[in-house]
Formats: C-alpha cells, sequence, structure tokens
C-alpha cells in the first residue's frame, strides 16, 4: 500500500487495524495515516492512507484497496459485508485480496480478470497427539470455546505452573494487547484463549492444544470445521519457527484424514459465499426489511443467518411507539443506521431493541442529551469487582464509544469521543490487572526481570490515582503518599514499594511544581484541620505561636526527599496565611491599630486572643473601665458592646467561624475538634458535655436545652429593654420572629438567659365578641419631634385611656350577665377556648461575690431601675440594635413617684412607650419555622 499515493486496508479485527495503523504510522507519520473503527476515529487533515476495520472502510477513491482474510466472506454472520467489499470495493490501480486458498474457485467466478499468487508456509505444521496440561511444554496456548473452560484451565495452570495470559474475544483490544504482551515478554509461558487468537495475532508460540473441538456459534454447539481448526493451529511455528498442534483434556483425537488435511493446509473450497443486498429501499419499513431479504440470483451469492441488525429493524417495525414516530424515508434511514449498533452488551435481544429505541428517540429530537448520556457513562465508570462484573463494563461502555463515533448523534462529539475512550482505557487497565492478578502469580519475577532488563523503570499515574510500574499495579498515589497494593504478599510489596519508589521520584517533582503553582481555589481545610489539595490530604494544621498563626505538618512520603516536602511546606503554609488574613481582616486590623492606646488598646488585645468574640461576663470590669472615646475607638473597627457578647458581626459569617473553631481547637490542644453549625440557624441544642466556649466562638450564647445565635439575642434584648421586666410582660410576636420558636420553647429561652416564667391560661377572646372600641386619643403630630418628657407623658396618657376603656367593657360584661333570661341561664354554657400566656419577670441568679443589699428599696433599684433589669455597670450602653438608653452618666431612672428605687407608676405586662406595636413579618422565615414548628 505505501508503494501508492493514497490507499485503503481493510481488516477483521479492530486489533489488527490499531496493529497496522501503528506501524504506518511509525514508517510515514501520524498527519497522514487515518483509524477508523466502530469504535474509534482518527481522521487528520491531509488523510493519504486509510486503515479501517472492514465493516468501516470509508467509500473513497484511493490508488490501493485491500481486503484481509478475505476467506471470511463464508462467515453466517459477517459474511454479507466481506462479499460486499469483494464485489464494489476497487483501488484505481490495484486491488488486492488476502485469505485462504479456499478463496479461490469463489473469486475466479465472481472477479474478471484476477490474477491470484500462492505464497508457501516457511515453517511446517506437525500433529504431537494428547497432552495433559501438567505436561504442557512451555510457550503453548491452549484453547477453549466458553468463558468458563477458559478460566478452569488457567486457574490450573496457575496452580501447576506458576501463570499465564488470557486472551478472549470479549477482551477489550487494550486488555488483550497487554495479555499478549505479558506472553511475548517471557513473563509467563502459557496462553490460555478462545478461538479469537486465529485471526490476527501472530505469537510467539510454539504448540497449540485444542481443549474441545466443538462449539456453540449463538445457535447451537457444532463441530469445528476442518479449516477453523487449520486456521486455529496456524498459530503455532510462526514465519521460519516450525510448530505442533495437538489436544488435551476431554477432546477427542482427530481423525487421520482431518490431521493430514490441517499439517498441508488442504481444505475444501468454499462453495457459498454469504450474501445481502446492499440496494436498499428506505420508502418504508416494510420496503427496507424487503430489500434486505431479496435473493442474490446468483448461485455462488446466498442469504445467510439472520443479521443482529436485520433483527433489531423487524422488533422495531411492530413497535407502536417507532411506527408512529417513522414518517418518512429519513426517518427509514435514521432507523436503519440505530439498528446497526453492535449489541455489545449480550444480555438479550429484547434489551438491545430497548435501548435502540430510546436512541432512536432522542436523534429524532435532536440528538443524545449530554446529560442522559453522562449518567450513563458515570454508572459504567466504576474500575473494582471481580473479572465478570468489569468485562460487563467493558462491554456496556463500548456501546456508548460506538455511539459517540457516530457524526451527530452527540452534542460535544470530540468531548464524548474522549470520555469513553477514557473509561474504556480505565476498564481495560483494571481487568487486566484483575486478569493477572487471578491467573498469574509471579508479579515479584515479572518486575524483577524488568528491572533487570531496562536501566530506568517506567510509572504512570492515571486520573484515579492509580498507579503502575512497568505495567504491574502497584499502588495508588494520594496526593503526595504512595499507598502501595494491599493484596500483595510482604515479599511482594517489600519489592513492590522499592521499585515504585525509585520509578515514582520523577512524578514526585511533577506533582509538587503543579501543587507550588496552583491557585487557592483548588485548596481548603477541613473542620478537623486537615489540609486537602482536592480530594487528597496534603497536611494539617498544628499550633503555632498564636492562634493566628497556626503552623503547617505536611503529608510527604520520606522517599520523595527534603526538597519535595519543603516545597509542599511552603505552599500550605502561604495558603493558609492569606486564609486567616482574609477571612479575620478586621480582626488583624483591629490588632496592627496604633492609635489604639491605654484600656481599649489592652481590650482589643483581649478580643483578637479570643478570636473576635467575647462574653461579657468574662470581661465586665474591663467593659465598665473603658470611657466613651476608648469605646468610640473600638466601634469604628467594628467592635459591638451587646449586653451579652462583645463581638464582631464581620467575624460571624459562616466562613470565619468554621476556621476559628479550627484555631480554636488547635490552641487549646484538642484531640477531636467541633464542627460548626449549619449557616442559617438562630439556635442549636445545647448539649450540656461541650464547653459553653465552644457555642461562644461559634457565634451562640447558651440558654437553657438551647443555645441562641448572639446577634439574634442582642436584638432581642433590644426588645426587652423596652418591657417592664420586674412587673412582669408577655412575648411579643417580635421576640418570637427573632427567635424563631414556639411560646413553649420561648419560655425556655428566657429561662437560660435569667428570667422566671410563670404560666397561665385564659380564654380566647374571638374577634366577633369583642366590642368596638372607642378610637384611641392620637397625640397631635409635631414638625419638630417629642422631647423626652413629652414622649413619657404621651405614654402615660395612652396607659391611661388603655385602663379606662378596658374597666368599661367589664362593666358591659356584668351587665349582659345579669340581663340574661331563666332559660338562657338553664343552657348549658359552651366551653370557652383557652389560651397559654407566659409572663416573665427578671429573676437572676444570687451570685457569690455580690454584696448584700445596703437597703430593700435601693438594693432593688440598682438590679431594676427603671423597669430596665440591667446591672449598674451596664448602664450607658445602648445596644448596636435600638432599644431605650440610660439616662446620661449611667444614672438610674426615677419612676412616676419621682424617688430613686420606687415602685414603677404601673404594674402588669403592658408595655409604655411613644412608639408604634411592630406586627411580625409574616413572611419572615422565623415567622415561617414558628408556624412549623406549631404544627408540630
Amino acid at each position: 500500500m505505501l508503494a501508492h499515493r493514497t490507499g485503503v486496508i481493510g481488516l477483521p479485527l479492530r486489533l489488527l487495524a490499531r496493529e497496522v495503523y501503528d506501524r504506518i504510522v511509525k514508517a510515514r507519520g501520524p498527519s497522514v495515516v487515518a483509524l477508523v473503527t466502530g469504535e474509534e476515529r482518527i481522521v487528520p487533515e491531509r488523510v493519504q492512507y486509510w486503515v479501517a476495520t472492514t465493516e468501516a472502510m470509508p467509500d473513497i477513491a484511493a490508488d490501493f484497496v485491500a481486503i484481509d482474510e478475505i476467506q471470511l466472506c463464508a462467515d453466517p454472520e459477517r459474511g454479507h459485508v466481506f462479499t460486499d467489499r469483494l464485489l464494489h470495493m476497487r483501488g484505481l490501480h490495484e486491488t488486492l485480496f488476502l485469505g485462504s486458498d479456499t478463496m479461490r474457485p469463489a473469486i475466479a467466478a465472481l472477479v474478471p480478470d484476477v490474477q491470484f499468487q500462492r505464497r508457501e508456509r516457511f515453517s511446517s505444521l506437525t500433529w504431537a497427539g494428547s497432552k495433559k496440561l501438567s505436561r504442557m511444554p512451555a510457550r503453548s496456548a491452549i484453547v477453549g470455546f466458553s468463558v468458563d473452560d477458559v478460566y478452569a484451565m488457567a486457574e490450573l495452570i496457575r496452580r501447576q505452573k506458576g501463570g499465564c495470559a488470557v486472551v478472549m474475544g470479549a477482551l477489550s483490544p487494550r486488555t488483550r494487547n497487554a495479555q499478549v504482551e505479558m506472553y511475548q515478554a517471557g513473563e509467563v509461558d502459557y496462553l490460555v484463549a478462545t478461538d479469537a487468537i486465529g485471526m490476527g495475532l501472530n505469537l510467539d508460540i510454539k504448540h497449540v492444544a485444542f481443549s474441545a473441538t466443538h462449539k456453540f456459534d449463538g445457535r447451537r454447539v457444532r463441530p469445528l470445521f476442518p479449516h477453523e481448526l487449520g486456521q486455529i493451529a496456524g498459530r503455532a511455528g510462526r514465519h521460519t519457527e516450525s510448530g505442533t498442534f495437538g489436544v488435551t483434556g476431554e477432546a477427542e483425537i482427530l481423525d487421520e484424514g482431518l490431521i493430514d488435511a490441517i499439517e498441508n493446509h488442504r481444505f475444501a473450497p468454499i462453495q457459498r459465499l454469504t450474501w445481502r443486498n446492499d440496494r436498499l429501499e428506505f420508502g418504508t419499513m416494510d420496503r427496507l426489511v424487503q430489500s434486505l431479504e431479496a435473493p442474490s440470483g446468483h448461485e455462488l451469492l446466498g442469504r445467510g443467518r439472520e443479521a443482529d441488525d436485520l433483527h433489531a429493524l423487524k422488533v422495531l417495525r411492530e413497535m407502536p411507539e417507532i411506527r408512529d414516530r417513522v414518517q418518512g424515508g429519513k426517518d427509514v434511514r435514521l432507523l436503519w443506521d440505530v439498528c446497526r449498533v453492535p449489541d455489545f452488551r449480550g444480555i438479550s435481544p429484547v434489551e438491545h431493541t430497548t435501548l435502540l429505541a430510546r436512541i432512536f428517540g432522542f436523534l429524532q429530537d435532536g440528538g443524545i442529551p449530554s446529560e442522559w448520556l453522562a449518567r450513563a457513562v458515570r454508572r459504567i465508570d466504576r474500575s473494582h469487582g471481580d473479572i465478570d462484573a468489569i468485562s460487563k463494563r467493558l462491554a456496556y461502555i463500548r456501546t456508548w464509544t460506538y455511539v459517540a463515533q457516530r457524526n451527530g448523534w452527540v452534542d460535544d462529539e470530540s468531548h464524548w469521543r474522549g470520555e469513553t475512550r477514557a473509561v474504556e482505557d480505565r476498564l481495560s487497565d483494571a481487568l487486566h490487572a484483575a486478569l493477572t492478578q487471578r491467573f498469574v502469580d509471579r508479579r515479584t519475577s515479572v518486575l524483577l526481570r524488568r528491572l533487570k532488563q531496562k536501566e530506568s523503570l517506567v510509572a504512570e499515574v492515571n486520573d484515579k490515582g492509580e498507579v503502575t510500574v512497568e505495567g504491574e499495579f502497584a499502588g495508588r498515589l494520594e496526593g503526595f503518599r504512595f499507598r502501595p497494593d494491599q493484596t500483595a504478599t510482604a515479599d511482594e510489596a517489600k519489592m513492590l514499594n522499592r521499585a515504585s519508589y525509585e520509578a515514582l521520584r520523577p512524578e514526585f517533582n511533577l506533582r509538587a511544581d503543579r501543587f507550588y503553582n496552583s491557585p487557592d481555589t483548588e485548596l481548603d481545610f477541613t473542620e478537623q484541620g486537615g489540609l486537602m489539595w482536592g480530594n487528597a490530604a496534603v497536611g494539617k494544621l498544628v499550633k503555632g505561636a498564636d492562634a493566628l498563626h497556626p503552623a503547617v505538618q505536611v503529608f510527604v512520603d520520606e522517599e520523595a526527599g527534603t526538597d519535595i516536602a519543603d516545597k509542599v511546606r511552603r505552599r500550605l503554609q502561604h495558603f493558609i496565611d492569606r486564609k486567616v488574613a482574609a477571612l479575620f481582616e478586621p480582626l488583624i486590623t483591629l490588632q496592627k491599630d496604633e492609635a489604639l492606646t491605654g484600656l481599649a488598646r489592652g481590650f482589643a488585645f483581649r478580643l483578637v486572643e479570643a478570636l473576635g468574640v467575647l462574653s461579657r461576663e468574662g470581661v465586665a470590669s474591663e467593659v465598665k473601665d473603658l470611657d466613651q472615646e476608648s469605646r468610640g475607638a473600638l466601634r469604628k473597627h467594628g467592635v459591638r458592646f451587646g449586653q451579652f457578647t462583645i463581638f464582631m458581626p464581620a467575624l460571624l459569617k459562616p466562613a470565619p467561624t468554621r476556621l476559628r473553631l479550627v484555631l480554636w481547637s488547635l490552641n487549646e490542644n484538642l484531640d477531636e475538634f467541633p464542627e460548626s453549625p449549619p449557616p442559617g440557624l438562630v439556635t442549636i441544642p445545647h448539649i450540656p458535655g461541650v464547653p459553653d466556649g465552644y457555642y461562644t466562638l461559634s457565634g451562640y450564647r447558651p440558654a437553657g436545652e438551647r443555645a441562641i445565635r448572639i446577634d439574634m439575642l442582642e436584638r432581642l434584648a433590644d426588645l426587652l429593654r423596652a418591657q417592664d421586666t420586674r412587673g412582669g410582660f408577655e412575648a411579643n410576636p417580635d421576640m418570637l420572629s427573632i427567635t424563631g420558636m414556639t411560646l413553649e420553647q420561648f419560655s425556655g429561652l428566657m429561662q437560660g438567659l435569667g428570667y422566671a416564667a410563670e404560666k397561665g391560661e385564659r380564654a380566647k377572646i374571638k374577634a366577633a365578641d369583642t366590642p368596638v372600641a372607642e378610637a384611641a386619643p392620637e397625640v397631635e403630630a409635631s414638625a419638630n419631634p417629642m422631647t423626652e418628657e413629652e414622649s413619657v407623658l404621651a405614654a402615660e396618657t395612652r396607659a391611661k385611656w388603655e385602663a379606662e376603656q378596658a374597666e368599661k367593657r367589664r362593666a358591659q360584661a356584668e351587665a349582659a350577665g345579669e340581663a340574661a333570661t331563666d332559660a338562657e341561664a338553664e343552657v348549658e354554657a359552651p366551653e370557652q377556648e383557652m389560651e397559654v400566656f407566659y409572663t416573665f419577670r427578671w429573676a437572676p441568679k444570687p451570685r457569690a461575690n455580690r454584696r448584700p443589699p445596703q437597703g430593700e428599696g435601693q438594693g432593688q433599684g440598682r438590679r431594676n431601675a427603671g423597669g430596665q433589669g440591667q446591672r449598674r455597670e451596664n448602664r450607658g450602653e445602648r445596644g448596636e440594635g435600638g432599644g431605650k438608653p440610660d439616662r446620661e452618666g449611667g444614672k438610674p431612672q426615677r419612676g412616676k413617684g419621682g424617688k430613686k428605687g420606687g415602685k414603677p407608676a404601673h404594674q402588669g405586662p403592658k408595655t409604655y412607650s411613644s412608639r408604634p406595636e411592630k406586627k411580625a413579618d409574616p413572611d419572615s422565615p422565623f415567622a415561617i419555622l414558628a408556624a412549623l414548628k406549631d404544627k408540630k
């Protein structure tokens, strides 16, 4: 072919096509050679030579055309393809048919002006009789005709001879090549195969033994034809090396006539070729079937067995959904293309046609969806399991490899061709490893032989992290640590480790360079302090000089070298330093502010030590000593002085919280780090065994059986400041909305915050029974805002009006009761619906260091002056979320009587304020959550 300017060659096997393609590429370069098979397509722009399987040969004008193994024209399944090429494929200058001499009469009758050239065998093939497997000579091939037979013989040879290679038609070309190379390299001396070795495999075989002389051909069990026996036996003694053939096991001795025919290569001429009409009619499905089944009209050309594609077409033709979709010749042609998808899976004809119907539907709708194809490929892309499981997945992926090769069937053809091929390669490698592990017991000796033969070893790491040394599976590379194969024996593991580390040294350097230059987005830390590069653990955080400066410990094998470990350590240190600087930027800015002096600088240091969150109880004296100027300077940095917590709101976000817990755990030398709460929760369970420091750093404050988020707690504190905490008050919708709790849960939270909760019941007043009240007196609006005294007066006026209205309603109710008739009195009053309510009062637990009160009224006034329920040191502090401030200078407010610490003017759960009452937002997530909890 290479003597011509252009050429096309058709070969019977995908494996053989790849071998010929590689030879031509080596001679002429890849830019002028194309490879086209059902599952692979490599077509450069300047193609001169086409190498293809016979079914995939392109119909182009070329100077040279060749068809190999032309005697397959008589094959009952594939014969019609070879016959079509024999009749119609011609080169412009030369056409060559290669095959057995049995085809001479048929070719002479069908091809005019043909010339024949005979090549004699350079070596002899002789009969060697019957031998047991245990006495089989080295460099032998044992042939079986079922998977079970092949596995049984391979297992027996492994136990008696040390191991063997396995070749079957169901193997992918990559797996078959790997097994053949293992045999050819002398790593094993025996080959167990099916009749798949009969074509395309030129091996160093000295003896071929048949374990059976019958085979199942897909329809029935039949004896092997003489030319089939001769084809397989001819694998022994190639070129100038003589060979022998015989039988083993329960196979019967061949008769002398058959032996003579095989030894002298004399077989009966082929009398009939398999043929199928190539002039197809695509008007309707019925016309297509009729044209496929049309007779040839020639005595040498006969219809063979019904092909799989024709059978699939007949089945699909009977499906109502297919008949409805096929509307014209274009649809019929598309359906025929789909029917020609080979049944690689071999499950059942029904399963295959169901898959074809689905593919046809997708193609009519515009193409196979990428999401659907991705799911199908993802289910197959698993390299674990036994030989049978991997073989099945390999058969499945060959279907999608074939589909991806069809033009216009998938959206991104180049992507899916590469993706399916990559999956097939991974499964092929896994199958080769599984076959070798099961049927070869000398992996160590194989590796030693490779070490002796070559100066350096070749190690490969695939995208799954699997390491192979000279084709032998050695283990997995996880980050910068090598995990040896756990199935290896102690001696094997020692040898594998030594060989693997020697071969992986260049890979460690390449991986370290790639890691050092990787962006921070590829790195992350876990909540247990681990440092990850993608899915691989490459180090962990350890305690550093202080909480904001953690150190790094790397996970790098010693065999990789100190240079690799140092490079990984520097990269991880840069990553965590930048992460801390980005997430704790407000805290670091506060720490570096030289303008802070005195008490403010000391308090800033305490806040930095606590990683931005301080419980106010622990720093009450320091907060009390801070003047307003110092507090203002800290507030400029985002510091919020809450009633319960001093914190920086920017550091309560999920990312800083997650890192803060890790840094705190490192600083506390904890063995197990607590995980951060899920983001977005207002309250979380308060587990007694967990230290309160964890809740504070997580942004929560324990209160009873729950812990509430500290920013929401401060909002709640703002609402509580406006309540009469000594006289008692009830929860309003705003409080429940903030916490997202039911009334029962809210009572537990309030008790945890130091309030006493009194439960009560009262009749639920229906809206229809409520008398219409008079309009409340409105305070005349002024252009200027009201002073504080005017606000108090307005609140007292409204309260007085509300009391009068309540008294009026009680009087009306009593009058209505007295006017009831005797008949109405005898009727049993309907049971009124009751509602539960809680009254909350400030009742903090006594502290051991609290000074004894100088007087009951004075001490009570110090705690609850003005109904605020705040300690004296907290006065003058106004919550960041709003609320009623204390008076200037931190003095307690006076009651209505004007006496310091006296009783307030009004008692009860009413709120005295000139501000309108806020209504709960029904669309608030907290209100929705509370409603859901109420339903429970």
